[in-house]
Order: C-alpha cells, then structure tokens, then sequence
C-alpha cells in the first residue's frame, strides 16, 4: 500500500475538521449564536496532531465577534467529540477557535484604497474596454 506524503495528509485533515466543524455548527443549540454568519476560515493542524486551531470570521460588531468566538470556546468539547466520532484519528485534536482577523484587513485595506483615489477593479474595467 502506498502511503500519502506527511504535508498532504496534513492539508487533507485540515479540510476534512474545517466541513465536520461546519456541520456541527448546524447542530450546535446556542440561541446567542448567529450561526449563518460564522464561517471557519481555516484551520491548522499542529505537528503532533494534538492541537487543531481553528480560525473564525463572524459578520458582524467587534463585540459580537468576540462573543461568537467566546461561545464557540466554550463549546469545543463537543465539536471535539463530533469531529472524534467523524473521523478516524488515534487522539482528537483539542480544538481552539481564534478571530480571524485576516479579512477585516483586507476589507479595511480596500476601505483605504478608495479613500485614497485607487480602485484596482475599475482600472481592470477600464483596460478591458480600451481593448474593444
């Protein structure tokens, strides 16, 4: 049998916890939760696969991010036993849930480009029409 290179594997685990996390999502019974605006960016796996840190993008205040991201903590247990009972691994990795800070840069990054006069998508707009 031949076996998967270590970095693939790796990757393949990550995206395999990312669409568990989500589905257990759906069944996590939390009325302060909003689930439909929480998204797991992405989740990284450490060397040992004991640690699995999962990155989390809320719409929303800054209040009601850390808030989500608060109750998602608190509920890791059980994301912890479903992606254990999903997923054939020796130990479960012990999940930790992050604000992914990532977008809300890149999205203020855009906010500053516009203040400042540049739209990288209008000048691709304008390239294509003096194509024609």
């Amino acid at each position: 049998m031949k076996r998967m290179h270590p970095l693939y594997r790796k990757a393949m685990l990550e995206s395999e916890i990312q669409k568990l996390l989500t589905e257990a999502l759906q069944q996590l019974r939390d009325p302060r939760l909003k689930k439909e605006f929480v998204t797991f960016s992405r989740v990284e796996l450490s060397k040992d696969k004991r640690y699995a840190d999962v990155y989390v993008s809320f719409l929303g205040s800054p209040e009601e991010r850390r808030e989500a991201v608060e109750i998602l903590n608190r509920a890791k247990g059980f994301f912890r036993t479903y992606v254990a009972k999903n997923l054939k691994l020796y130990v479960a990795p012990e999940i930790r849930f992050y604000e992914d800070k990532g977008i809300e840069a890149s999205v203020r990054v855009h906010q500053l480009l516009n203040q400042l006069g540049f739209d990288p998508f209008k000048r691709e707009e304008e390239e294509g029409e003096d194509k024609e």
